[in-house]
């Protein structure tokens, strides 16, 4: 039997997001940023809307992007977390795993 659409959207609203560490890098110049978030579908979508419309907090990125052009970048999970993560442990996870990735890519950070 066929799904409704309300079944199927109420399905997709209450999966859990992924979380985990990414990075974005810049098939022009081999640069990376490197950061880390509780939805990572979000963060791609946050970072790719903010870059188009040129107002990221990252200069250095932002101009690599006007300069390049978005067909140039891509958006690459480094690694995902356990969904039993309790919610007070993820803020420290989080920040722990980009500083991790950071430094093992030799990246810049993301805000």
């Amino acid at each position: 039997m066929p799904r409704s659409r309300k079944q199927a959207l109420r399905e997709y609203k209450s999966r859990a997001p992924t979380r985990g560490a990414f990075a974005v890098r810049s098939l022009s110049t081999g640069r990376l940023w490197v950061g880390a978030s509780p939805n990572l579908d979000a963060a791609r979508n946050r970072i790719w809307f903010m870059l188009r419309s040129g107002s990221h907090r990252d200069r250095a990125l932002q101009a690599e992007w006007n300069s390049y052009g978005e067909a140039t970048f891509l958006f690459e999970v480094l690694e995902t977390f356990d969904p039993d993560v309790p919610p007070i442990a993820l803020s420290d996870l989080l920040k722990d795993r980009k500083s991790h990735w950071a430094k093992r890519l030799d990246a810049s950070t993301l805000l």
